[in-house]
C-alpha cells in the first residue's frame, strides 16, 4: 500500500510541475530595408579577343587536313607578323567530320570531309587591329564569329564602382528610412554583380570584299556596371 502512495504522489507532483512551467517565448523577426545600388565606370578599350578559324573541305580527311594546316599556318604567321605573342592564340576548336553530298533529289552522291581549326587571339595593339583582320582574311581565315573588346587591368575602375553602388545604395536607404520615420541599423548582406564587356559580331560575310583595304572597326567605349544588395537593419 505504501509503494502504491508514493507512486500516485510522484504522478501528481510532475503533473504540477509541468503545469507550472514558464512559457517558451518567442523572438520578433528583425525588421530589414532591402535597397539596391549601382556604379558604373567608363572605359576605353586597350585589348581585342577575336575567334579565327580556317575551314576546309576534302575528297578525303588527309586532303582536307593537309588544306587546312597549310592555311592556319599561314593565319599563325599573319598573326606572328603583327606582334601578337604565342600565349595570347589558344586553340578552341578542331575537328574533323564526314559531310554527305546529295543531289536536287535528295540522293547521296558522295561523301566530303570537313576541317574546323579556331583559335582564340587576344589583340594588344588596337590601332593595327583592322589591318590584322584583312590580313588573316587574306592569308587563309574564313570564319571569324566575333570580337569582344575589354579592358586588360579593370582593377581600379571596378574599386570605384564598387564604392559608387555602396554610396548609392546607403543614400537610399537613408532617404527611405527617413521617409518611414525609422532609422537605420547594422548592416546585415551585401551582394554584388559586375557586367560584363560588350561584344561586337563580325560575321564571315563582312570579310568576303576585304581586299587591299584595313576592316574598319571601331571599339568605342566600354561600360562596367557594379550593382549591390544591401540588407540593413531598422529600428
Amino acid at each position: 500500500m505504501k509503494k502504491t502512495f508514493l507512486f500516485s504522489l510522484l504522478i501528481v507532483l510532475t503533473l504540477g510541475l509541468g503545469a507550472c512551467a514558464p512559457a517558451t517565448s518567442q523572438t520578433a523577426p528583425a525588421r530589414t530595408l532591402n535597397v539596391s545600388g549601382s556604379g558604373q565606370a567608363i572605359l576605353t578599350p586597350d585589348i581585342a579577343a577575336i575567334s579565327i578559324g580556317v575551314r576546309t573541305e576534302g575528297e578525303s580527311a588527309a586532303a582536307a587536313l593537309s588544306r587546312n594546316n597549310a592555311r592556319a599556318q599561314n593565319v599563325a604567321d599573319t598573326l606572328t607578323k603583327f606582334g601578337v605573342a604565342e600565349e595570347d592564340i589558344q586553340t578552341r576548336n578542331f575537328s574533323i567530320w564526314p559531310s554527305q553530298k546529295r543531289d536536287s533529289s535528295g540522293n547521296v552522291i558522295g561523301t566530303t570531309y570537313v576541317v574546323d581549326n579556331t583559335v582564340y587571339v587576344t589583340v594588344r595593339d588596337l590601332e593595327k587591329l583592322g589591318e590584322l583582320l584583312d590580313a588573316v582574311v587574306q592569308s587563309g581565315a574564313n570564319n571569324i564569329n566575333n570580337i569582344q573588346f575589354d579592358v586588360d587591368d579593370k582593377t581600379a575602375a571596378l574599386s570605384a564602382a564598387r564604392i559608387a553602388a555602396i554610396e548609392s545604395a546607403h543614400q537610399q536607404a537613408l532617404e527611405l528610412a527617413e521617409a518611414a520615420g525609422v532609422k537605420l541599423g547594422e548592416v546585415q548582406t551585401i551582394s554584388f554583380y559586375d557586367s560584363t564587356p560588350q561584344t561586337v559580331d563580325l560575321r564571315r560575310a563582312d570579310f568576303a570584299m576585304a581586299e587591299a583595304a584595313s576592316v574598319p572597326v571601331q571599339p568605342g567605349q566600354t561600360s562596367l556596371t557594379v550593382t549591390v544588395n544591401v540588407v540593413y537593419e531598422i529600428k
